[in-house]
């Protein structure tokens, strides 16, 4: 018989599918977590302003207009160092079927180094080029080993790399437009465990070895705790574009816009399964047991290739730069994301069946920010900023991979002038993350919904954090 006959004929094999799918978890590459840390001089102000600043080449990706302002060839480098702290507090959390319940996991909060690098060059009267190479989406998250939600999910690390081209034209003395190009590469790891003993007594009941009866509790009591290490991983490239315009309402005030498009991803990578050895058994129950085993391998718990379609969301900022007098300056954002773009992430085998679907509901989000700059003298000017981040996580579909909620940044920075060709410029922030509840059974597999007892329950709340710390050194010639 095919699987799919097999499938069709025995609900049981939806609880084998379900298992083997906790692996190839979707909500950490749908997470499409976004960096704002793509500056080093914007962090001071918790990035408000910053479609409306053009202070130096980083507004190639805030704003493409702002390159005209700068007057001259800048090229600016920048490191951000970011460590979220993600703690998880159990409730209600339930095991797994043949599994103890686990840890907490830790903090699955891991450091992350985002380097940014921008160039902008005048090539003709009223216009500038540029180019920048940043990481505009990522996540990096990692429990203990044995934790609660193991079966959900163990480690993600989600990397993207943009190169984004760009020009500057000056159409009026108080207008400029700004245009881009973006190449973008995804690249993306994500390991879990998947409930081998539950496995093999799904098998079990599929092949008429019936629940209760002597031979099925001895392979219940013989084979406990067994789970396999699943890796899923894959990569795309997808391209995009942005466009910009600022206008000076006068010599001190100026607004900016700019738009983001949208990347649509077609993923493609493998999902592997390391299964474990069987326990030593009587011969009988071995022969048993050792049958069922290959069927949950060569049927279940496979190989293969796999793709996924994703598209990240679309941006857009309006932004306010004003100089109130000689010292200070005023600065605000407001920030769209169309996180609504990902409603769900499905898993397809490279053979056409179904893997996995989660099911995300993402809600399209809200940044507000505003900050302050002070000029100290000729060489100091100190910055600080404060911002309100939507998540676009709803309550009701949080994941492990990304428990995410609604945050509030404090930002302070300061930029030390060394000569007017060189400056250098540091920001530091710590973002109180709103205290997260999570009821997460994992995904719906071959069209039938998620199953508890494969992968058990994870119900109780996540303590989050992060602190961010960025340094960026701009040379003009």
């Amino acid at each position: 018989m095919t699987s799919a006959y097999i499938r069709a004929r025995h609900p049981a094999v939806a609880t084998l599918t379900t298992i083997a799918l906790a692996a190839a978890a979707g909500p950490a590459l749908s997470a499409g977590f976004a960096l704002q840390e793509n500056s080093g001089s914007g962090l001071g102000n918790a990035y408000a302003g910053g479609a409306a600043a053009a202070e130096d080449a980083s507004t190639v990706w805030a704003n493409p207009a702002g390159m005209s302002r700068l007057g001259q060839s800048q090229v600016a480098g920048a490191l951000n160092l970011i460590k979220p702290s993600l703690k998880f507090s159990n409730a209600n959390s339930v095991a797994a079927a043949q599994q103890p319940l686990g840890n907490n996991g830790g903090d699955a909060g891991s450091l992350a180094a985002v380097p940014n690098l921008y160039f902008t060059m005048p090539i003709a009267p009223q216009w500038v080029a540029g180019i920048g190479v940043n990481a505009p989406f990522g996540l990096t998250t990692e429990y203990d080993d044995g934790w609660i939600g193991r079966f959900q999910g163990l480690k993600s690390d989600l990397m993207t790399i943009n190169v984004n081209p760009a020009v500057s034209w000056q159409a009026l003395p108080n207008l400029a437009l700004g245009v881009g190009l973006n190449y973008q590469y995804l690249d993306a790891t994500f390991t879990s465990n998947a409930n081998y003993s539950a496995a093999l007594l799904a098998a079990a009941a599929v092949n008429g070895i019936a629940p209760g009866s002597p031979t099925y509790n001895a392979i219940a009591q013989a084979t406990p705790g067994l789970t396999s290490n699943t890796e899923l991983s894959g990569s795309d490239h997808a391209w995009g574009w942005n466009l910009g315009v600022l206008f000076d309402i006068d010599k001190d005030h100026r607004l900016g816009a700019h738009y983001r498009s949208g990347l649509k991803y077609t993923v493609s990578g493998q999902v592997a399964f390391a299964n474990p050895q069987l326990p030593a058994l009587s011969p009988p129950l071995a022969a048993i047991v050792g049958q069922l085993a290959a069927g949950v391998n060569s049927q279940v718990l496979y190989g293969s290739g796999v793709t996924s379609q994703i598209e990240l969301p679309e941006i857009v900022n309006v932004s306010y730069f004003g100089r109130l007098n000689e010292r200070w300056d005023l600065v605000a954002d407001l920030q769209y994301t169309g996180w609504s773009s990902i409603q769900a992430l499905t898993f397809t085998r490279s053979d056409g069946s179904p893997l996995q679907s989660t099911t995300e509901n993402f809600d399209d989000a809200w940044r507000i920010a505003v900050g302050v700059n002070y000029r100290h003298d000729a060489n100091w000017l100190f910055r600080g900023g404060l911002a309100y981040d939507q998540s676009p996580v709803q309550d009701g579909f949080r994941t492990v991979r990304l428990p995410d909620a609604d945050r509030t940044w404090l930002a302070g920075g300061a930029r030390y002038q060394f000569s007017p060709q060189l400056w250098l410029d540091v920001g530091a922030a710590y973002l109180w993350v709103r205290s997260a509840g999570i009821d997460d059974i994992g995904s719906s597999n071959f069209g039938q919904p998620p199953n508890p007892a494969s992968s058990g329950r994870v119900n109780g709340s996540y303590n989050n954090s992060t602190v961010i710390l960025s340094g960026q050194l701009t040379y003009a010639f």
